[in-house]
């Protein structure tokens, strides 16, 4: 039986509550986190009695007696969404809870609306994944009036820099102003998706997540959530995985190729902690021989061996003449810029009676070149 106690640093500081377990491998990358004095590492992980500190202030581990907190807030727009304390503008300062809270998910500075907070980091990936289908709502009001077209295609996906959005639920809410419902979260999503088909979001703003809503409660204030509403969310975050390697978007193509070919599943090797091929080196077509690269190899030699025109010895097989190469023995072309007498025979053959055989420096291999 195993007596590993051990736990992974960023899932350490994200149980505490100190921040989302995201924002934990960022500070962790940053060089902020330190074990025992000493600078962490991404990977790491805390044993029972080691001293956790971000920017020098120690993380202490979560009680089993302390309650986990779950609160929904209405955003104003200015706030960003971080427990970053050197942002004058942050989320937890604005907030101000007794106790250590960290966002999940984000919304930019330009947004405003509902946002979860809490300080159970098990959940948080539970609700981001996109796989995961968890549905966030927007109210969305645009520098210009909504067409049937714009609906269908912000409704069908627009093609982004990550790849084509997933569907989504849009309706018509006003002359310029529309609802839509995302089980996506990416970077200013709905902002960006507006600006590839020509409008501008003027005003954006989260009434819901999940079974959450924001209903109306006033901007810049906070509640509990219900005892209704956490039961309801507990039950569908039930079956969701909170890994990020449970995501498939935009890995489509990948399934499908493993699931064409599964007899070389056997060529797939995991490294870093990702799934790639492995590289086979090439086989050679001919075993203990070399051959040219640049040969020509298509080309057929103009008759059969031994006479006029036929192919020289070369290393690694036979090529043709080329008509430029001077005959074995040093033998001179003519004016016409044909070889004289005795050119046509191979490179091995003797010269003729009436031929001297003359070899001067320099000359031998010329016909190569």
């Amino acid at each position: 039986m195993s007596t590993d106690t051990s736990i992974r640093l960023n899932k350490f500081i994200s149980d505490s509550g100190f921040c989302s377990r995201r924002e934990a491998d960022q500070y962790i990358e940053d060089g902020r986190v330190s074990i025992n004095n000493r600078t962490a590492k991404k990977g790491a992980t805390v044993k029972p009695g080691d001293k956790v500190a971000v920017d020098g202030e120690p993380i202490r581990a979560k009680k089993p007696s302390d309650r986990a907190v779950y609160i929904a807030f209405n955003k104003p727009t200015g706030i960003t969404t971080t427990t970053d304390p050197n942002d004058k503008k942050n989320i937890i300062d604005f907030i101000g809870f007794p106790k250590r809270i960290f966002p999940i998910g984000r919304l930019d500075n330009a947004s405003e609306g509902l946002i979860l907070l809490t300080n159970d980091g098990d959940i948080v990936n539970k609700i981001l994944r996109a796989d995961n289908n968890h549905e966030k709502e927007y109210v969305v009001m645009v520098d210009k009036p909504v067409t049937d077209d714009f609906v269908k295609q912000m409704s069908n996906g627009v093609r982004l820099a990550e790849g084509l959005t997933k569907k989504a639920v849009v309706h018509q809410q006003g002359h310029k102003a529309f609802r839509i419902v995302l089980t996506q979260g990416l970077n200013r999503q709905i902002r960006r998706m507006c600006e590839t088909l020509g409008y501008k979001v003027e005003k954006l703003k989260r009434v819901r997540i999940m079974n959450i809503k924001l209903a109306d409660l006033p901007t810049g204030h906070w509640r509990y959530l219900t005892l209704e509403e956490l039961k309801t969310m507990n039950q569908l975050l039930a079956d969701s995985s909170k890994f990020e390697d449970a995501s498939t978007w935009g890995k489509e193509p990948r399934k499908k190729a493993v699931e064409a070919a599964p007899e070389e599943e056997e060529d797939i090797m995991e490294e870093f902690g990702v799934k790639v091929h492995r590289v086979a080196p090439p086989r050679p077509t001919r075993e203990n021989t070399y051959e040219n690269p640049k040969a020509k190899t298509t080309r057929k030699p103009k008759g059969p061996a031994g006479a006029g025109g036929a192919s020289r010895d070369t290393v690694g097989g036979s090529g043709p003449k080329r008509s430029s190469a001077k005959p074995a023995g040093g033998g001179a072309p003519g004016k016409s810029g044909r070889p004289s007498s005795g050119a046509g025979s191979s490179r091995s053959s003797r010269p003729a009676a009436d031929q001297k055989p003359k070899r001067t420096a320099g000359t031998r291999g010329r016909g190569r070149r």
